[in-house]
Protein backbone atom coordinates (compact mmCIF):
# COMPACT_ATOMS: atom_id res chain seq x y z
CA UNK A 1 0.00 0.00 0.00
CA UNK A 2 1.50 3.42 -0.70
CA UNK A 3 1.14 5.36 2.34
CA UNK A 4 1.48 9.45 3.13
CA UNK A 5 3.41 10.88 6.27
CA UNK A 6 1.61 13.86 7.45
CA UNK A 7 2.91 15.27 10.65
CA UNK A 8 4.88 18.62 11.41
CA UNK A 9 7.47 16.82 13.42
CA UNK A 10 10.30 16.47 11.32
CA UNK A 11 12.00 13.26 13.77
CA UNK A 12 8.43 12.01 13.96
CA UNK A 13 7.95 11.48 10.33
CA UNK A 14 11.75 9.92 10.60
CA UNK A 15 10.60 7.77 13.30
CA UNK A 16 7.69 6.32 11.92
CA UNK A 17 9.57 5.69 8.40
CA UNK A 18 12.45 3.72 10.31
CA UNK A 19 9.42 1.74 11.87
CA UNK A 20 7.64 1.16 8.63
CA UNK A 21 10.62 -0.53 7.31
CA UNK A 22 10.07 -3.84 8.74
CA UNK A 23 6.82 -3.61 7.10
CA UNK A 24 7.58 -3.52 3.44
CA UNK A 25 3.93 -4.46 2.77
CA UNK A 26 4.04 -0.34 3.25
CA UNK A 27 5.30 1.79 0.80
CA UNK A 28 6.04 5.60 2.02
CA UNK A 29 5.53 7.98 -1.14
CA UNK A 30 5.75 11.26 0.28
CA UNK A 31 6.21 13.16 3.52
CA UNK A 32 4.17 16.83 4.43
CA UNK A 33 4.68 18.91 7.43
CA UNK A 34 0.97 20.06 7.83
CA UNK A 35 -2.86 20.06 5.76
CA UNK A 36 -1.95 22.08 3.22
CA UNK A 37 1.09 20.18 2.10
CA UNK A 38 -0.75 17.10 2.79
CA UNK A 39 -4.23 18.17 0.34
CA UNK A 40 -1.54 19.18 -2.25
CA UNK A 41 0.46 15.20 -2.24
CA UNK A 42 -2.71 13.69 -1.62
CA UNK A 43 -4.58 14.82 -4.87
CA UNK A 44 -0.71 14.06 -6.56
CA UNK A 45 -0.19 11.13 -5.70
CA UNK A 46 -3.45 9.51 -4.99
CA UNK A 47 -2.09 7.36 -1.74
CA UNK A 48 -3.88 4.12 -0.44
CA UNK A 49 -3.14 5.53 3.18
CA UNK A 50 -2.26 8.39 5.59
CA UNK A 51 -0.30 8.30 8.91
CA UNK A 52 -1.72 11.33 9.82
CA UNK A 53 -0.73 13.80 12.68
CA UNK A 54 -3.86 14.92 14.66
CA UNK A 55 -2.48 18.36 16.20
CA UNK A 56 -0.84 20.85 13.82
CA UNK A 57 -0.13 24.28 13.02
CA UNK A 58 -2.66 25.87 10.85
CA UNK A 59 -5.54 23.16 10.00
CA UNK A 60 -5.57 19.72 11.81
CA UNK A 61 -5.54 16.47 11.08
CA UNK A 62 -9.67 16.27 10.95
CA UNK A 63 -10.14 19.52 8.94
CA UNK A 64 -7.62 18.09 6.30
CA UNK A 65 -9.75 14.99 5.55
CA UNK A 66 -12.71 17.48 5.69
CA UNK A 67 -11.00 18.92 2.70
CA UNK A 68 -10.36 16.08 0.57
CA UNK A 69 -12.37 14.67 -2.19
CA UNK A 70 -11.52 11.32 -1.63
CA UNK A 71 -10.03 9.85 1.44
CA UNK A 72 -7.74 7.56 1.55
CA UNK A 73 -7.21 4.49 4.65
CA UNK A 74 -6.18 6.73 7.64
CA UNK A 75 -4.02 5.69 11.08
CA UNK A 76 -3.88 8.45 12.91
CA UNK A 77 -0.82 8.91 14.75
CA UNK A 78 -1.18 11.70 17.75
CA UNK A 79 0.85 12.23 21.71
CA UNK A 80 -2.93 13.23 22.52
CA UNK A 81 -5.85 10.33 23.21
CA UNK A 82 -8.48 12.40 24.15
CA UNK A 83 -8.98 12.51 19.88
CA UNK A 84 -9.69 8.82 19.65
CA UNK A 85 -13.11 9.05 19.90
CA UNK A 86 -13.43 11.32 16.84
CA UNK A 87 -11.26 9.52 15.09
CA UNK A 88 -12.85 6.47 15.08
CA UNK A 89 -15.71 8.44 13.97
CA UNK A 90 -14.22 9.50 10.96
CA UNK A 91 -13.83 6.19 10.49
CA UNK A 92 -10.03 5.74 11.08
CA UNK A 93 -8.26 2.45 10.81
CA UNK A 94 -6.45 2.72 14.01
CA UNK A 95 -5.20 5.03 16.47
CA UNK A 96 -1.45 5.07 17.38
CA UNK A 97 -0.63 7.20 20.63
CA UNK A 98 3.09 8.43 20.17
CA UNK A 99 5.84 7.43 21.23
CA UNK A 100 4.91 4.30 18.48
CA UNK A 101 5.20 0.95 19.73
CA UNK A 102 6.34 -1.30 16.84
CA UNK A 103 3.86 -3.70 18.29
CA UNK A 104 1.19 -1.08 17.95
CA UNK A 105 2.42 -0.37 14.38
CA UNK A 106 2.27 -3.80 13.62
CA UNK A 107 -1.08 -4.43 14.56
CA UNK A 108 -2.14 -1.39 12.55
CA UNK A 109 -0.90 -2.99 9.87
CA UNK A 110 -2.23 -5.73 10.02
CA UNK A 111 -6.04 -4.75 9.71
CA UNK A 112 -4.61 -2.68 6.55
CA UNK A 113 -3.87 -6.20 5.06
CA UNK A 114 -7.96 -7.61 6.33
CA UNK A 115 -8.88 -4.49 4.73
CA UNK A 116 -7.06 -4.76 1.61
CA UNK A 117 -8.17 -8.31 1.43
CA UNK A 118 -12.18 -7.50 1.83
CA UNK A 119 -11.44 -5.40 -0.62
CA UNK A 120 -10.16 -7.38 -3.45
CA UNK A 121 -12.64 -10.51 -2.29
CA UNK A 122 -15.27 -7.65 -2.48
CA UNK A 123 -14.21 -6.76 -6.27
CA UNK A 124 -13.47 -10.44 -7.15
CA UNK A 125 -17.23 -11.11 -5.69
CA UNK A 126 -17.87 -14.57 -4.32
CA UNK A 127 -16.27 -17.81 -5.40
CA UNK A 128 -18.20 -19.77 -8.15
CA UNK A 129 -19.26 -23.25 -6.32
CA UNK A 130 -18.85 -26.05 -8.59
CA UNK A 131 -21.91 -27.35 -10.28
CA UNK A 132 -22.90 -30.30 -12.40
CA UNK A 133 -21.57 -28.65 -15.57
CA UNK A 134 -18.34 -28.58 -14.15
CA UNK A 135 -15.33 -30.57 -14.88
CA UNK A 136 -12.77 -31.67 -12.70
CA UNK A 137 -9.61 -33.62 -12.49
CA UNK A 138 -9.02 -36.91 -10.56
CA UNK A 139 -5.62 -38.51 -10.29
CA UNK A 140 -5.50 -42.46 -8.32
CA UNK A 141 -1.91 -43.47 -8.71
CA UNK A 142 -0.98 -43.46 -11.92
CA UNK A 143 -4.29 -43.81 -13.69
CA UNK A 144 -6.24 -40.44 -14.48
CA UNK A 145 -9.92 -39.17 -15.48
CA UNK A 146 -11.21 -35.89 -16.36
CA UNK A 147 -15.07 -35.75 -15.06
CA UNK A 148 -18.34 -34.34 -15.48
CA UNK A 149 -19.92 -33.39 -11.45
CA UNK A 150 -22.63 -34.63 -13.43
CA UNK A 151 -21.92 -38.23 -13.66
CA UNK A 152 -20.04 -37.94 -9.85
CA UNK A 153 -22.97 -39.91 -7.65
CA UNK A 154 -21.78 -39.88 -4.15
CA UNK A 155 -18.30 -38.96 -2.27
CA UNK A 156 -17.33 -40.61 1.05
CA UNK A 157 -14.86 -39.73 3.39
CA UNK A 158 -12.17 -42.34 4.30
CA UNK A 159 -9.86 -41.32 6.54
CA UNK A 160 -7.66 -38.96 4.93
CA UNK A 161 -9.15 -39.54 1.59
CA UNK A 162 -12.23 -39.23 -0.37
CA UNK A 163 -13.85 -42.13 -2.43
CA UNK A 164 -15.22 -40.45 -5.69
CA UNK A 165 -17.95 -42.86 -7.08
CA UNK A 166 -18.28 -42.66 -10.61
CA UNK A 167 -19.50 -45.43 -13.55
CA UNK A 168 -17.83 -48.46 -12.09
CA UNK A 169 -14.74 -46.48 -10.98
CA UNK A 170 -13.95 -46.05 -7.38
CA UNK A 171 -10.67 -43.52 -7.19
CA UNK A 172 -9.41 -42.04 -3.61
CA UNK A 173 -8.36 -38.22 -3.82
CA UNK A 174 -6.46 -36.55 -0.97
CA UNK A 175 -8.23 -34.17 0.27
CA UNK A 176 -10.98 -33.47 3.60
CA UNK A 177 -14.93 -33.84 2.94
CA UNK A 178 -15.41 -30.34 4.45
CA UNK A 179 -13.13 -29.00 2.27
CA UNK A 180 -14.41 -30.61 -0.80
CA UNK A 181 -18.24 -29.40 0.91
CA UNK A 182 -17.22 -25.73 0.49
CA UNK A 183 -16.38 -25.73 -3.25
CA UNK A 184 -19.52 -27.60 -4.32
CA UNK A 185 -23.10 -26.01 -5.05
CA UNK A 186 -25.42 -26.64 -2.38
CA UNK A 187 -27.89 -26.74 -5.12
CA UNK A 188 -26.06 -29.87 -6.52
CA UNK A 189 -24.70 -31.76 -3.78
CA UNK A 190 -25.84 -32.43 -0.64
CA UNK A 191 -23.92 -33.43 2.69
CA UNK A 192 -25.58 -36.19 3.92
CA UNK A 193 -23.11 -37.17 6.91
CA UNK A 194 -19.98 -36.46 7.97
CA UNK A 195 -18.81 -39.86 5.81
CA UNK A 196 -21.13 -38.50 2.42
CA UNK A 197 -22.09 -35.53 0.02
CA UNK A 198 -24.68 -36.75 -2.81
CA UNK A 199 -25.45 -35.64 -6.01
CA UNK A 200 -28.79 -34.81 -5.71
CA UNK A 201 -29.84 -35.71 -9.04
CA UNK A 202 -28.86 -39.55 -8.79
CA UNK A 203 -31.27 -39.37 -5.98
CA UNK A 204 -33.98 -42.42 -6.71
CA UNK A 205 -35.68 -42.76 -3.52
CA UNK A 206 -36.15 -42.35 -0.10
CA UNK A 207 -36.68 -44.17 3.27
CA UNK A 208 -37.26 -43.74 7.12
CA UNK A 209 -34.33 -44.92 8.92
CA UNK A 210 -33.18 -45.28 12.60
CA UNK A 211 -33.25 -42.47 15.20
CA UNK A 212 -35.41 -39.97 12.69
CA UNK A 213 -32.68 -40.31 9.81
CA UNK A 214 -33.32 -40.89 6.45
CA UNK A 215 -31.89 -43.68 3.78
CA UNK A 216 -31.24 -42.38 0.33
CA UNK A 217 -30.80 -44.88 -2.63
CA UNK A 218 -29.20 -43.32 -5.73
CA UNK A 219 -29.05 -44.47 -8.93
CA UNK A 220 -27.55 -47.69 -9.80
CA UNK A 221 -28.60 -48.74 -6.34
CA UNK A 222 -25.98 -47.70 -4.13
CA UNK A 223 -27.44 -46.44 -0.38
CA UNK A 224 -26.69 -43.60 1.25
CA UNK A 225 -28.17 -43.06 5.47
CA UNK A 226 -28.37 -39.07 5.90
CA UNK A 227 -28.13 -38.60 9.65
CA UNK A 228 -31.09 -36.88 11.62
CA UNK A 229 -29.28 -33.92 11.74
CA UNK A 230 -29.51 -33.21 7.76
CA UNK A 231 -32.69 -34.85 7.71
CA UNK A 232 -34.80 -31.88 8.09
CA UNK A 233 -32.69 -29.56 5.80
CA UNK A 234 -32.60 -32.65 2.81
CA UNK A 235 -36.45 -32.65 3.25
CA UNK A 236 -36.56 -29.36 2.66
CA UNK A 237 -34.68 -29.19 -0.17
CA UNK A 238 -35.98 -31.78 -2.13
CA UNK A 239 -40.12 -30.81 -1.15
CA UNK A 240 -42.04 -28.21 -3.14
Amino acid sequence: MRALIVDDERLARKELMKLLEDHPSIEVVGEAMNAEEAIQMVNELNPDLLFLDIQMPGKTGFQLLEELDSVPLVVFTTAYDEFALKAFEVNALDYLLKPIQPERLAEAVSKLADKERAKIAAIRGPEKKLGLNDQVFVKDGDRCWFVSLNNVRLFESDGNYIKVYFDNNRPMIHKSLNALDEKLDERAFFRASRKHIVNLSWVEGIEPWFNGGLMVKLRGGDKVEVSRRQAAKFKDMMSL
